[in-house]
């Protein structure tokens, strides 16, 4: 498993320098045998351009140059349809049809991994057991499956429905 500290850092710090609170599966030669999904991602806010800069930062090693992500329009604020990450400019792009609770990050060569999107509002303790499930090699759950697992167990709130 892969991970970024989940320590906070000042509110006055810049977003692509903070932790991303991503965990990962381990890379596998075979993309599609890890489960459901390749890992976790943990956002503070739900404002996607202030989170995405941290976050490709943290895929950049496992994706290469970010070009594409994909998220569930119902469940963020719209992104910008283009958002600078250092040289590259990446496509952002909401869609209903996109998973409740995750979003797909695509990197150069047509790489891809999806990622569990925890709450923002998700205690420390309940996000580091979902993000440690979600990272296990071994784990096949649904998205669904897993956040209900892992919340039953923790006391978490169940996921939010979409925004109106």
């Amino acid at each position: 498993m892969t991970s970024v500290p989940q320590g906070s850092a000042p509110p006055e710090a810049d977003p692509a320098e903070q932790p991303s609170r991503v965990h990962l599966k381990p890379a596998t030669p075979t993309p599609g045998d890890q489960g459901h999904v390749d890992g976790a991602w943990w956002p503070r806010p739900r404002d996607l351009a202030a989170e995405l800069p941290a976050l490709f930062a943290a895929l950049a090693t496992r994706l290469g140059t970010i070009e594409r992500m994909a998220y569930n329009l119902g469940e963020r604020q719209p992104a910008p349809r283009r958002l600078a990450t250092g040289t590259t400019r990446v496509t952002p792009g909401g869609f209903r049809y996109q998973a409740a609770n995750t979003v797909d990050v695509i990197g150069s060569g047509s790489r891809r991994v999806t990622l569990l999107v925890e709450p923002p509002e998700t205690s420390d303790a309940t996000a580091s057991n979902i993000a440690l499930a979600a990272a296990d090699a071994r784990n096949i759950e649904r998205v669904d499956s897993l956040l209900a697992r892992v919340a039953g167990r923790n006391g978490m709130p169940r996921p939010r429905p979409p925004l109106e």
